[in-house]
Order: structure tokens, then C-alpha cells, then sequence
């Protein structure tokens, strides 16, 4: 009835998909590292960007 499933009886042939599925998940995890680290910084460099602008907004507004 199921087919399409195949579970080998020798157990050693799982060995190579374990150890793609680690690379695979290592991978995934550093870029997910790597896509923290860059938005952290584009996050820092927003702030300070805008950060002027709406300080520089806010004086003229209160002087007036």
C-alpha cells in the first residue's frame, strides 16, 4: 500500500543524508547569524540617519 515509502535495512545508508541534512542546517543557521548581524547594522544606521532629521524637525517646531 505504501510503496513509495523505503526504509533500507541497512542502516548505514542514512549516513550520507545526515550528514548533508547537518551541512544544510550549519548553513542555515550562519546565514541566519549573518542576516542578524547586517540588520542589526542597518538598523544602527537608520537610527542615526533619521535620528538627526527628526531632532533637527523637533528644535525648529519648539523654537517657533
Amino acid at each position: 500500500m505504501m510503496e513509495f515509502l523505503y526504509f533500507p535495512e541497512d542502516k548505514t545508508e542514512y549516513i550520507p543524508a545526515v550528514i548533508i541534512l547537518a551541512i544544510f542546517m550549519l548553513g542555515a543557521v550562519i546565514m541566519m547569524y549573518v542576516f542578524y548581524k547586517k540588520s542589526k547594522k542597518e538598523e544602527k544606521y537608520f537610527d542615526e540617519k533619521y535620528q538627526n532629521i527628526s531632532s533637527k524637525d523637533h528644535e525648529t517646531n519648539h523654537n517657533k
